[in-house]
C-alpha cells in the first residue's frame, strides 16, 4: 500500500522544524548503513543521538501518531524515533530496500520494519529532483509532496531518492512495526475501515454498519500480532 497523508504538520510546525534544522550539524549518511547501502547512499543525516534529532523527532512522532489516517494505514505496534536527512548538490540514494530488523538507539528490543514513512519538510518549489521512487507490485511511483505531507509505503519495497540538482530536500523518515505483518492484509483493513467511516457519515450507526464494523475487528483480531 502506498498512501499519501496530507497536512500531518501545519505550516507553522514545518517552519519551526526547518528553522532548527537549517542550522543543524549534518553527518555523512553513509555512516548509518552497511557496505551495500554505502555504495549508493549520498546524503546527510542527523545522528540518532543528536539532541536536536531527539527533540524534533519527538515532535514529529507526536503529530504522526495523532493522525487517524496514519494509524488506520500502519496499525503501528511500535514506531522508531523519526530521523532527519538532507539532500542537495546532486546528492541521492540509489535503489535499495530497508533493513528488515532494526533497533532503537539505547534499546535491545528489535523492531521488524513493516512500514516506511517519509515526512516532507521542503516544498517542491524549493528544489529540483529529489523524488522518492517506490517500486511495488503495481509499478514504479514517483513521490514529491508538499511540506508537512507524509507518504507511507511497505518497507519491503525497493525505493530510491533521485539526485537533487537545485536547492535542498529536507525530510523526516521513520519505520513502524505493524500489528499486522502482511501489507495486503493492512491494505484490506484500511479499505474496510475507510468504507465504514464514509458509510457512518452518510447513514449513521445502523445494524448493517455495526455488522461491517464487527467484521473489521474480527479480521484485525485474527491477523494482529501483539
Amino acid at each position: 500500500m502506498l498512501l499519501h497523508i496530507p497536512a500531518v504538520l501545519t505550516s507553522e510546525q514545518v517552519a519551526h522544524l526547518r528553522s532548527r534544522l537549517d542550522t543543524a550539524g549534518w553527518d555523512d549518511g553513509r555512516a548509518t548503513v552497511g557496505p551495500q547501502g554505502a555504495q549508493v547512499k549520498r546524503n546527510r543525516q542527523l545522528h540518532a543521538d543528536d539532541p536536536l534529532a531527539i527533540e524534533l523527532g519527538a515532535q514529529v512522532r507526536e503529530a504522526v501518531l495523532k493522525h487517524p489516517l496514519f494509524f488506520a494505514a500502519a496499525l503501528p505496534l511500535r514506531v522508531l524515533p523519526p530521523l532527519f536527512n538532507r539532500y542537495e548538490g546532486g546528492e541521492e540514494y540509489g535503489l535499495h530496500v530497508d533493513g528488515a530488523v532494526m533497533r532503537q538507539l539505547g534499546s535491545d528490543v528489535p523492531l521488524r520494519s513493516d512500514v516506511s514513512s517519509t515526512l516532507f519538510l521542503s516544498d517542491p518549489a524549493e528544489y529540483e529532483g529529489g523524488e522518492l521512487v517506490v517500486v511495488d507490485s503495481y509499478g514504479t511511483h514517483e513521490v514529491k509532496l508538499p511540506a508537512g505531507d507524509l507518504i507511507v509505503y511497505a518497507a519491503t519495497s525497493l525505493h530510491q531518492v533521485l539526485p537533487v540538482t537545485r536547492g535542498a530536500r529536507v525530510a523526516s523518515f521513520f519505520w513502524s512495526q505493524s500489528m499486522v505483518r502482511q501489507d495486503h492484509q493492512r491494505a484490506m483493513l484500511f479499505d474496510l475501515d475507510q468504507t465504514i467511516q464514509k458509510l457512518r457519515a452518510k447513514l449513521g450507526d445502523d445494524t448493517e454498519l455495526k455488522s461491517l464494523t464487527a467484521h473489521y475487528h474480527n479480521l484485525l483480531r485474527q491477523w494482529a500480532e501483539t
